[in-house]
């Protein structure tokens, strides 16, 4: 087996988890009470976090999208009931973003699904070997950086 061979393998594994992830993903939303959410609302929802109150602009660096694009998602996720918009005292013009109930159990179904499915990832391997995984993911995590 070949370097190229291993690679080729590799790439294809790698895009198949992360259609896989996407489209499970969608689908459980589907057929859960958060129905009315889209993926990159829950995403939205996942970078607001559980209990920090981050500016608009540090969501929308998280998400890697513009103020506007992310002002258009906020707008939708009030409507729907899952983030509060916050003024922030003092300076009325930053907008702190912060999670309401339903964004909270969102949030935390999100996050248990992600546990599932990365204790399953790991299952099997020992501490050495998972440390092996996280260094390879670190290097793609890398490469990815460069390319922003």
């Amino acid at each position: 087996m070949t370097s190229q061979e291993a690679e080729k393998r590799i790439n294809g594994k790698l895009e198949a988890v992360y259609k896989d992830i996407l489209w499970l993903e969608e689908a459980e939303l589907k057929k859960s009470r958060f129905k009315d959410l889209s993926i990159k609302e829950m995403h939205t929802i996942d970078a607001i976090g559980l209990h920090a109150e981050p500016s608009s602009a540090t969501v929308a660096r998280r998400l890697h999208v513009t103020a506007g694009t992310l002002t258009v998602a906020v707008k939708n996720l009030v409507r729907k009931g899952y983030v509060e918009r916050r003024h922030e005292q003092g300076d009325g013009r930053v907008v702190n973003l912060a999670l309401t109930r339903k964004g909270r159990l969102m949030y935390r179904a999100h996050a248990a699904y992600h546990q599932k499915m990365v204790a399953s990832f790991v299952t099997g391997f020992n501490d050495h070997e998972v440390g092996l995984i996280e260094s390879a993911l670190d290097n793609l995590l890398s490469f990815l950086a460069t390319q922003r």
